[in-house]
């Protein structure tokens, strides 16, 4: 299934949809025209899976093959809706923790980094990892705005996303993507003036919405081989990145076994699995997001963040 976090002219806070093809289905509204148990929110929905699986089934049972606004009793109280005529959020509008991110993850993109900062090119012996904000969440077509009086080198890495979907702690490889509820893009927009200045990831990569995000939630169930998908990155519509998830150094399970080691991950965790090769500040030479450009951000089978840059 797919998820998103919409909003209306009616309904103008984010809740929660049910997507299929070019449709989105309120499901708070159809599950209560048709006496069932429904959440209203991605978290809630994440947190207890299990049990509104069968509800939203029936959902979907209920349009069978005909779209959402085809069916009737849909139609009537306002819950099917083309997806061009609402407003997405980012799936997790407000996730409650940081998001957990991975360094150089990517063999291309650990050599371009180590050769600009003039050091190994050594793919690590372990995962990396920093974090992002809460507050950098942004909507998967929400404009990026750059303050040139806080940075002047915003640069783009477009990521795949893994949502956690139970709790647990120490979690072994072997096991690891029982704990996964699904897939999301994301970009990880970085201030690399700031990076460089404080000498560490988190200042340079925690600006307001500098974390995009979505369009929905794929549950890992629609994905055959979340480690064998395209992923793209334009500006303008030029090719920056262009990549595999293949090519990641720590794979999901990995990742989640040594970052669950000694602390729990719990329902809505964000992991974002690093980038491959091609982010600005590698390049020669060196180049940066400026006002009126536009990022694309794509992941095959997933879906594109479309995101405007902004002067503030």
């Amino acid at each position: 299934m797919r998820f998103v976090s919409f909003s209306t002219n009616l309904l103008p806070v984010p809740h929660l949809g049910l997507m299929r093809g070019e449709e989105v289905v309120d499901v708070d509204l159809a599950g209560r025209v048709l006496g069932l148990p429904v959440p209203d929110q991605m978290q809630e929905l994440i947190e207890h899976y299990e049990h509104y699986q069968t509800s939203l089934q029936a959902i979907i049972e209920r349009a069978g093959e005909r779209p959402f606004t085809e069916v009737k009793i849909f139609r009537e109280i306002g819950a099917a809706h083309d997806l061009q005529a609402v407003t997405l959020a980012a799936p997790i509008v407000r996730p409650r923790k940081n998001i957990f991110c991975l360094a150089v993850n990517y063999v291309a993109h650990a050599q371009e980094t180590a050769e600009i900062r003039q050091r190994s090119a050594e793919a690590p012996a372990d995962p990396v990892f920093f974090t992002k904000a809460p507050t950098t969440v942004n909507a998967p077509f929400g404009s990026i705005i750059i303050d040139p009086e806080v940075s002047t080198e915003i640069d783009w890495e477009v990521e795949l996303g893994v949502i956690i979907g139970k709790a647990g702690k120490n979690i072994s490889a072997h096991e690891a993507m029982n704990y996964v509820f699904g897939y999301t893009v994301l970009n990880d927009v970085t201030a690399r003036d700031l990076q460089a200045r404080h000498k560490q990831f988190f200042k340079g990569k925690s600006l307001d919405g500098s974390c995009p995000m979505g369009p929905w939630i794929v549950t890992a169930d629609e994905i055959a081989d979340p480690h064998h998908l395209a992923i793209r990155l334009k500006v303008n519509n030029v090719i920056k990145q262009d990549g595999n998830t293949e090519q990641m150094i720590f794979s999901i399970p990995q990742t989640i076994e040594v970052l669950s080691r000694g602390m729990t991950l719990e329902p809505g965790d964000i992991i974002a699995t690093g980038t491959p090769s091609g982010v600005g500040f590698s390049r020669k030479p060196a180049e940066f997001l400026r006002p009126g450009d536009l990022m694309e951000s794509e992941i095959e089978g997933i879906g594109v963040l479309r995101n405007s840059i902004v002067r503030a």
